[in-house]
């Protein structure tokens, strides 16, 4: 019997600044570099929860508002939103701050589904309920399973697509 485990067990906050080696031509973050590090972040997250190693199995949605310049610092923040039967939400909001000036802005924000897989045989095994305690954790837990459903037609449409 898995026990339910807090949001807040799972969050996670790293923090990177940005590098020569991080960025493109223009001297911004590469986009991959950024994906890079939402996917650790959202993986520590994930594993956190289930006290377990989690896998990527899907991104939802990312998209770059704002560039992201070389030497700032880049603050993610990760929270397993939902669990289901053997996957997790993981939402990640991407914060930038400019070491000249200070000023703090959402640059990216993203969904990540993880699944909890057993290392000897690399099947999804079930993970712990998610209890949301504040305000803003509620209505996160509770779109989850709105994406969640969005998700799952959409592949099935896919699939369906794909058959005939």
């Amino acid at each position: 019997m898995l026990l339910p485990k807090k949001v807040k067990d799972s969050q996670v906050e790293m923090v990177e600044l940005v590098l020569p080696n991080d960025t493109n031509i223009l001297g911004n973050l590469l986009g991959g570099r950024l994906m890079h590090w939402m996917d650790i972040a959202a993986a520590l997250s994930a594993s956190r929860h289930c006290n377990n190693v989690a896998v990527t199995a899907s991104v939802d949605n990312l998209n770059f508002h704002m560039p992201i310049k070389l030497g700032n610092i880049v603050r993610l923040k990760a929270s397993v939103n939902r669990a289901f039967k053997t996957s997790m939400e993981v939402g990640v909001r991407v914060e930038v701050e400019s070491i000249k000036s200070g000023e703090l802005y959402l640059s990216n924000s993203a969904y990540l589904t993880f699944v909890n897989l057993d290392p000897s045989t690399l099947k999804p095994i079930p993970v712990p309920e998610t209890i949301p305690e504040t305000e803003e954790e509620i209505r996160r837990f509770e779109q989850a399973l709105k994406r969640r459903d969005q998700r799952l037609a959409s592949i099935h449409g896919i699939y369906n697509n794909t058959k005939k």
